[in-house]
């Protein structure tokens, strides 16, 4: 955790045309200061969810005090169990949509081994999979769990598998692993519960404004602070191995951009030109650092060599170009403009210079994220408020996802099923997340507190 602090500097009209650059406007600004608790963390409510959820049965796991399975004398109750699995694993799965996990009253038993399975009793139930395990303490704070996920119908384990020697702070770990694992087998797409998020909190102590950098798990749990500053924090974006973000500081009394490792030990400022230093996204290859730079008198899309610091300019209108985002190919970038009058998403090739008017869907389209596969592309989309719109670049389709008021900064998760974004509810900024197909949505909101600028980091290593 790096902490900065700094004197408070009235940089209000660069500000609002950062944020204009960078999110909406003056307004959507505004609305991002507010009062947070900082390192909370962020509880989830589901809105919506499919109508034809998939039954689940995610029996409690069993615990056993040491490794003597035989023995009962040894085990004891679930209870006493060091991390609830069952409904880490529950809540993952009822917050993807897809699924509606049992109820501990629900279940009619709850088996440990497949042989212990009367498979008539959960068939009864319209049932298709089950999932029971064990968790088994190997002594000195290590654990060894055991997930077996059955096929009901078949009647025979689909997944089994086994870790060994866990620390008690990895089990929630595990349990993700566990979901991901549930959800390929049963949708075909790779699961994305096992990753993290970051976003930006903010709390007021005694009148002045605190701002934190915050990465958590994707279901909120386990906050940690990565950089505290009295001066506004932006833009957040992860580089592709998740090891280091890059992030807009006002620090030094100015839109600066920085890049810094998750574990605080490095942390490097690579963009203080005079101007506007904002919107970093890492290219797919995590060499290259797009960013917006007005150092040439008007805001326009660079490119730097990280390992050089060499940069490439793509654009030279003198108009508002800000916001890029590399396409999954890392040939091209998506770029927001206002070249035409209002702004709109456009589409520049790094190798050729050629740009490309991709949005037409309405007088305003900004903040382009690509899904991890190319095929589709969000943006803000302002009609009769700012919301979360997808462009399918397939099928040129566009489609509102989102109704909530104040939509800002979507963010694909690295499977491509759900975005994040952050917009505004009762008069006061949240974290939501929509499915693609518009069909589930949820919020994750801090208690007694706000949040903004959230970023969703990619897969982590095994």
């Amino acid at each position: 955790m790096t902490i900065v602090n700094s004197k408070f500097v009235t940089f209000f009209q660069r500000i609002a045309k950062i944020r204009k650059l960078l999110l909406l406007s003056i307004t959507a600004f505004s609305m991002s200061l507010f009062a947070v608790s900082a390192m909370a963390e962020l509880t989830i409510e589901i809105s919506e969810g499919y109508d034809n959820a998939i039954p689940i049965a995610i029996v409690p796991f069993h615990y056993e005090a040491n490794n003597s399975v035989a023995s009962t004398s040894s085990q004891t109750s679930n209870s006493q169990s060091p991390e609830n699995l069952a409904y880490i694993i529950a809540a993952d799965l009822r917050r993807s949509g897809r699924f509606r996990p049992l109820s501990n009253e629900e279940l009619p038993a709850q088996p440990t081994d497949i042989d212990t399975i009367n498979f008539e009793q959960w068939r009864d139930l319209d049932l298709d999979n089950l999932l029971m395990g064990k968790i088994i303490a190997e002594g000195n704070g290590f654990y060894q769990i055991e997930m077996r996920f059955i096929d009901v119908l078949r009647k025979n384990q689909v997944i089994g598998k086994r870790w060994n020697h866990i620390p008690k702070s990895n089990l929630r770990q595990i349990a993700h692993q566990m979901s991901d694992l549930i959800y390929e087998e049963l949708t075909g797409v790779r699961g994305a519960f096992n990753t993290q998020i970051s976003y930006v909190t903010l709390r007021k102590i005694e009148g002045k404004r605190h701002y934190t950098l915050e990465v958590a798990d994707s279901d909120g749990f386990n906050p940690q602070p990565i950089l505290k500053s009295n001066q506004p924090i932006m833009s957040p974006s992860w580089s592709p191995d998740g090891k280091k973000l890059a992030y807009v500081s006002f620090e030094n009394g100015r839109s600066q951009i920085f890049i810094q490792s998750l574990d605080g030990k490095f942390r490097k400022n690579i963009a203080k030109f005079k101007g506007i230093n904002g919107a970093p996204a890492w290219s797919p290859d995590g060499t290259k650092l797009a960013m917006t730079l007005s150092k040439g008198g008007s805001a326009d899309i660079y490119v730097m060599e990280l390992e050089t610091g060499k940069l490439q300019q793509l654009t030279r209108k003198f108009s508002i170009e800000t916001e890029a985002a590399w396409a999954a190919n890392g040939e091209s970038l998506y770029f927001n403009s206002d070249r035409r009058g209002k702004p709109q998403v456009f589409q520049v090739f790094l190798d050729t210079g050629e740009i490309n008017r991709v949005t037409y869907n309405g007088n305003y389209n900004a903040n382009p994220e690509i899904s991890p596969d190319g095929r589709y592309l969000s943006v803000v989309h302002g009609e009769g408020g700012f919301h979360i719109g997808l462009l399918d670049l397939y099928t040129n389709e566009f489609r509102v996802l989102t109704d909530t008021f104040l939509d800002e900064s979507p963010t694909f998760s690295p499977n491509g099923e759900m975005i994040l974004y952050a917009m505004n509810q009762d008069g006061k900024g949240q974290l939501a997340v929509v499915a693609i197909d518009g069909k589930t949505s949820q919020t994750l909101k801090v208690k007694d507190g706000e949040v903004r600028e959230p970023a969703w980091g990619p897969y982590l290593n095994p």
